[in-house]
C-alpha cells in the first residue's frame, strides 16, 4: 500500500543508552546536517546522561523528535528485575507458564531449574471456557474476575495479565474479564492476551502476555521519567522508541507493549549497519556490536535483516513478537579475564560494567578486562580514551592486574598474557559469527563483517582471519552506529491473528476483508506515531503448513491493498506457499492438504532517505595531516612500529598498509600487519587481506 502521508521535517536525535556511554546522533532534516555526541551513562538514572547528550546539540526545546533505543526491558528480563505481576487464567491452565514446551535448560541429563516470572500463588484461575472454534461454552462471571484482581492486589501485584484458553478464536470472555479487572485495578497495567498476541498456542501466548505485564511498570516508569525530563527542558516534539523488529513506535505504544522493546538497542545498530553496508556495495554482511558487556551478532542477506517470529531472552522467557535475529554472547570491553579451576583462561561472561569498569578506568576494579588487555598491547591509546569521560587510562594498573590474575597463574609473560586475552575474546566472537553463518548454511567468505560499538573495530583482524570473512567494513562513526540507526529506522507496527483455515476451497473474499481490516488498523498506528514518512507500505505474511505438521512456514504474500481490496486468491496463496516451502525443504508434499494458521500484517512508514554520503570526509581531509606519528603496538608475539592516524581526517581513497591504528573520539580501528585499509566514498574503512 502506498499512501501519501507526511509530518513536517525537523531536527531529530537518535539516542542509544548503553551501560558505559550514551551515544547520540543529531540530524537536521531540512539542512541535511548531522552531529554526534558520546557522554557517560548514569547507571540508575539514565535521564542524566540522556539530557546531557541532548543539550550538547543546543536548546532541547528546538528538537522536533527524539528516537531512543533502550535496553531497560532487556536488562529487566536478564536480571529478573521486573514488576510483581499476577495472572488470571482459565481453570486448569495456571501451570502452562511453568510447564512451557517441556524443554530443558541443559540438553543432557534429567535435571535443571526454571523459575517463571509469576509465582504459582499469583496465578489464579476462573471459570470460563472458549472452545477452539470460538464457541463460548462457559461464560465468565465478571464478579469472579474482580475477586481475583482484588486478591492479586492484596498480594502486592503491580500488574496483571489475563490469558484465557482459545481467546484468540473469540475474545468475548477475555474482554469481559479485562473490563472487570480494570474497574478495580489501581493503575493502567492490565493486559489481555487477545490484545498482546491473538495467536494459537497457549504457552507462547501466556509467556508473551505475562512478560508484557512484567515489564509494563518498569518500562512505563522509565519512559515517564524521560518524558518529565524532556518536558522540563521545554521539549514539545515527539518521543519515540525503537522496537525489537528494527522499526520505531510511539511511547504510547511502548507503554502498552513494552515486550516489543526487548533487544531495542541492538536492533537499531543492525538497521544502521545494514543500511551502511548496502550503500557501500556489501549486501551480505554479519554485524557485530561490541559494547562493554556483550557482543551482538546478526546476519544480513541481500541487504535484508533477518526477522524471527519469536525469541528467547533467557531460558524459558519466550517472547513471540517479530524481532531482528540477534545472537548475544558475554564478550565485551568490560568482560573479565580469569583462570578457571581447570587452569584455562576465560574471558567473560562476567563484566565489570560501567561501574567500576576496567582496571585502567581507576574506579576500584582490580580484575583485568578485555579493554585492559587492549590498553597494555598498545592498541588503545591510554592518553586518549574514547568518550571524553576520562582524561587518561591507567596503563600500569592494567598491566599489574593482568600480571597478577592471568600471567602468573599461567606462567606467562604479561604481554603474552594480554595477547592471549584478546585472542580468547576473538575466538568467542568468531564462534558467534559461525553460529549465524556456517550453521545456517552460509559461506562466510561471501560476507563482510560490520564491527561497531565502542570496541568492535579493535578486533577487525581477528574477525576476518578467524572466520575467513571477505572483509570488514567499519562505519564512519562506529561508536554511535546504534544512535544513527534510531534516526534512519522506519516506523513499523506488526499485528498477528490466528485464522486456522484450510486452503482448499477457502473463502477468499472473507480473507481479503480481514486483511483489509488488519491493514487499516496497522496503518493507523503508524500514522499516529507522528514522524515524517514518505509513504506507508503494508505487507502480509501467512504462517502455513501441511496438515499434520506441527511447525509452520512463513509465506510472504505478493499482494497489497489497492482500492479497498488485496485481490488475494487461493491460487495466489498456493503458489506463494509452494515457493516458501520448497525454499526451506527443497521439496513439496503433493496430495497433502494445506492449512493457513496465522495472518501477519506489517505496516511500515518509510522514513525520508538519509544520504549516507553526508558522512563522507570533506574537502579539508588530508592524509598527511591525518598522520599523527607512530608507536609500538604488540601483534603476533612481538612489538611492531605502528602508524597512527586521525581517522576522521583521512580523505576518500586513502590506502593504509597495516600495521596501523585509526583513532577517533568514539572508537579505535586496528589494522593488523597483514591487512590493508582504504577509505571508501562514504568514509567507511574497508579492511581486507593484503
Amino acid at each position: 500500500m502506498n499512501a501519501p502521508f507526511s509530518i513536517r521535517q525537523g531536527r531529530i536525535v537518535g539516542v542509544d543508552v548503553g551501560g558505559t556511554f550514551t551515544d547520540l546522533f543529531y540530524y537536521d532534516e531540512p539542512a541535511r546536517a548531522f552531529r554526534t555526541a558520546k557522554v557517560p551513562s548514569n547507571r540508575g538514572d539514565e535521564s542524566v546522561g540522556f539530557l546531557e547528550g541532548l543539550k550538547s546539540f543546543g536548546d532541547i526545546a528546538e528538537l522536533s523528535s527524539v528516537v531512543h533505543g533502550t535496553t531497560v526491558g532487556t536488562n529487566a528480563l536478564l536480571e529478573r528485575k521486573g514488576a510483581r505481576v499476577g495472572l488470571i487464567t482459565t481453570k486448569g491452565f495456571r501451570d502452562a507458564l511453568e510447564m512451557r514446551r517441556r524443554d530443558r535448560r541443559y540438553t543432557w541429563g534429567l535435571w535443571g531449574d526454571f523459575v517463571p516470572v509469576i509465582d504459582r500463588d499469583l496465578r489464579l484461575e476462573v471459570n470460563e471456557r472458549t472452545l477452539a472454534d470460538g464457541t463460548i461454552r462457559d461464560a465468565l462471571d465478571p464478579d469472579e474476575a474482580r475477586a481475583a484482581a482484588k486478591e492479586l492486589m492484596a498480594k502486592g501485584c503491580e500488574a496483571v495479565a489475563i490469558v484465557f484458553i482459545n481467546a484468540y478464536a473469540n475474545a468475548q470472555n477475555e474482554s469481559l474479564a479485562l473490563q472487570a479487572v480494570q474497574s478495580v485495578w489501581p493503575n493502567a497495567y492490565v493486559a489481555a492476551s487477545s490484545q498482546i498476541l491473538p495467536e494459537i498456542r497457549e504457552f507462547e501466548r501466556t509467556s508473551t502476555t505475562a512478560l508484557n505485564g512484567y515489564l509494563q511498570p518498569v518500562v512505563g516508569s522509565y519512559l515517564g521519567k524521560l518524558d518529565e525530563a524532556l518536558a522540563s527542558e521545554g521539549f514539545s516534539g515527539r518521543f519515540h522508541i525503537v522496537q525489537s523488529n528494527g522499526g520505531v513506535m510511539s511511547t504510547e505504544t511502548a507503554r502498552r507493549l513494552p515486550v516489543r522493546t526487548a533487544l531495542s538497542g541492538p536492533a537499531a545498530g543492525v538497521i544502521a549497519a545494514a543500511a551502511i553496508a548496502r550503500a557501500a556495495g556489501y549486501p551480505n554482511v554479519i554485524t557485530g556490536d561490541l559494547g562493554g558487556t556483550s557482543f551482538d551478532v546478526s546476519l544480513v542477506v541481500d541487504g535484508k535483516t533477518a526477522l524471527a517470529a519469536q525469541t528467547t531472552i533467557d531460558f524459558g522467557l519466550v517472547i513471540r513478537t517479530p524481532m531482528i535475529e540477534i545472537t548475544t554472547i558475554g564478550a565485551g570491553g568490560g568482560s573479565i579475564a580469569h583462570v578457571d579451576a581447570g587452569g584455562l583462561l576465560q574471558v567473560g561472561p562476567e563484566s565489570a560494567g560501567s561501574r567500576p569498569g576496567p582496571v585502567c578506568y581507576g574506579q576500584g576494579n582490580t580484575r583485568p578486562t578485555l579493554t585492559d588487555a587492549n590498553v597494555v598491547l598498545g592498541r588503545i591509546n591510554a592518553e586518549k580514551p574514547i568518550g571524553g569521560a576520562l582524561k587518561r587510562l591507567d596503563l600500569e594498573a592494567a598491566k599489574a592486574a593482568i600480571e597478577a590474575h592471568v600471567a602468573k597463574p599461567l606462567g606467562l609473560d604479561v604481554m603474552v598474557a594480554a595477547e592471549a586475552i584478546v585472542k580468547i575474546a576473538g575466538a568467542k566472537m568468531a564462534g558467534a559469527i559461525r553460529l549465524v553463518s556456517i550453521e545456517r548454511g552460509h559461506d562466510p567468505s561471501k560476507f563482510a563483517a560490520v564491527p561497531f560499538g565502542g570496541g568492535g573495530a579493535l578486533h577487525t583482524g581477528s574477525l576476518i582471519k578467524e572466520v575467513g570473512l571477505r572483509a570488514a567494513l567499519v562505519p564512519r562513526f562506529p561508536g554511535v552506529t546504534s544512535a544513527l540507526g534510531c534516526v534512519i529506522a522506519d516506523i513499523r507496527h506488526d499485528q498477528v491473528q490466528t485464522v486456522n483455515l484450510g486452503l482448499e476451497g477457502i473463502d477468499a473474499a472473507a480473507l481479503d476483508a480481514r486483511m483489509v481490516t488488519e491493514a487499516g488498523e496497522a496503518k493507523a498506528v503508524v500514522e499516529a506515531a507522528g514522524l515524517s514518512v514518505e509513504r506507508i507500505d503494508v505487507t502480509f505474511e501467512l504462517d502455513m503448513h501441511y496438515v499434520g505438521q506441527t511447525h509452520t512456514v512463513a509465506v510472504p504474500l505478493p499482494v497489497t491493498v489497492e482500492n479497498g481490496t488485496t485481490g488475494v486468491s487461493e491460487s495466489t496463496i498456493k503458489a506463494a506457499f509452494d515457493e516458501a516451502y520448497r525454499t526451506s525443504f527443497s521439496r513439496l508434499l503433493p496430495g497433502v492438504p494445506i492449512r493457513i494458521v496465522n495472518l501477519r500484517t506489517a505496516a511500515i512508514g518509510r522514513r525520508p532517505h538519509f544520504d549516507l554520503a553526508a558522512l563522507a570526509p570533506g574537502a579539508e581531509a588530508d592524509a598527511e595531516k591525518a598522520r599523527l606519528g607512530s608507536r609500538q603496538v604488540w601483534f603476533d608475539g612481538g612489538w611492531h612500529e605502528t602508524a597512527i592516524y586521525a581517522r576522521l581526517a583521512l580523505p576518500v581513497g586513502t590506502v593504509i598498509e597495516g600495521p596501523a591504528i585509526l583513532e577517533q573520539p568514539d572508537a579505535t580501528t586496528v589494522v593488523d600487519p597483514d591487512l590493508t585499509a582504504r577509505i571508501d566514498e562514504f568514509g567507511n574503512v574497508i579492511v581486507e587481506r593484503r
